[in-house]
């Protein structure tokens, strides 16, 4: 299936403000007479929304890390065939709160999985595919624990229990990734006011798309 639109993931730990950086690249999009479809993982399709209250709820040891790789997998092949690919063919942009990146950060340097584990399982399911542009929000993680802790509201915390040593890992592992790949990863420091922020993205996405 040729791609004719955009495909942007954010990554980043938890409370780094994707979501809401997700929504600002979207209005500035917008304003510039782009469609762009926003999605999130796990979920994004229905069957991948069922599979994230499997992963993001209960105790922390509920999974142990090759099983929860594959649930994340088996939710994020069902998105990428539903949503994402049929976007793009569309010709619209996508811009997704998290993907395969986090399975290497979360599972992989998180939990212990092998990265070649983590590989060969992401080449089944979803053959490889990658976003044309990754922007990985970088912060402390101790801000981003009580940030995340802090706006919660629902029960969707089984990775925020987890232990610091475990989100410095996963910190690590993001930015092994961008250091892996230059070409599509842009690491943005997060730890300043939202609009600084915004504006380093939207820099960013202007210069990789060539928008005026």
């Amino acid at each position: 299936m040729p791609k004719q639109g955009h495909f942007i993931s954010f990554e980043g730990g938890d409370g780094s403000g994707k979501s809401t950086q997700v929504n600002r690249l979207a209005a500035a999009l917008k304003a510039k007479k782009i469609d762009a479809v926003l999605t999130r993982e796990p979920g994004g399709s229905p069957g991948a929304e069922e599979i994230r209250a499997l992963v993001l709820r209960g105790d922390p040891a509920r999974w142990n890390p090759l099983t929860e790789a594959l649930l994340f997998y088996a939710a994020r092949a069902d998105h990428t065939e539903r949503l994402i690919k049929p976007a793009l063919f569309d010709g619209k942009w996508v811009i997704s709160d998290r993907y395969s990146d986090s399975s290497y950060a979360y599972q992989g340097g998180g939990r212990g999985l092998a990265r070649e584990t983590v590989r060969r399982i992401e080449a089944i399911a979803i053959d490889d595919f990658k976003p044309d542009l990754t922007i990985i929000l970088d912060m402390d993680v101790e801000i981003g624990l009580k940030r995340s802790v802090a706006r919660q509201g629902n029960a969707e915390t089984r990775f925020e229990e987890m232990d610091v040593a475990f989100h410095q890992r996963m910190r690590k592992t993001f930015l092994d990734i961008a250091r892996r790949n230059p070409q599509r990863c842009v690491v943005i420091p997060a730890d300043r006011e939202v609009d600084e922020v915004a504006d380093a993205v939207w820099q960013t996405v202007k210069k990789r798309f060539r928008l005026r």
